[in-house]
C-alpha cells in the first residue's frame, strides 16, 4: 500500500532525475508530493514541479508553496540560508 505524501529533497543532480523520482512516486499511488530545497537548490525544484506539471496535464498541480529561511553553519559563522516547499497533488 502507498503512503498519501511523498518527499524529494533537491540538491545537485540534473533536474531530469529530480522530475523522474517524483513521477515515479505519482505512478506508484502517492496523492501529495513535497518538493524541498534550500539555497541554489530552489531554481531546480521550481524547474522540477513545472516540469512534472508539463508531464501530467490537468492531473497534477501545485497545491502550497512555502518560502523561508534558515540559518546554517558553524555558531561563529552563521549564515541565512532561503528555503522552499513546494506541494504538488495528483488528480484523478
Amino acid at each position: 500500500m502507498a503512503t498519501s505524501e511523498g518527499i524529494v529533497y533537491i540538491g545537485n543532480k540534473p533536474t531530469p532525475n529530480y522530475v523522474l523520482a517524483i513521477a515515479t512516486q505519482f505512478n506508484q499511488g502517492v496523492k501529495r508530493v513535497v518538493i524541498k530545497a534550500r539555497g541554489r537548490a530552489i531554481k531546480r525544484a521550481v524547474d522540477a514541479a513545472e516540469l512534472v506539471k508539463r508531464s501530467f496535464p490537468e492531473k497534477v498541480e501545485v497545491a502550497e508553496v512555502k518560502i523561508g529561511s534558515e540559518e546554517v553553519g558553524e555558531p561563529d559563522k552563521r549564515r541565512t540560508v532561503s528555503t522552499i516547499e513546494i506541494v504538488l497533488e495528483y488528480q484523478e
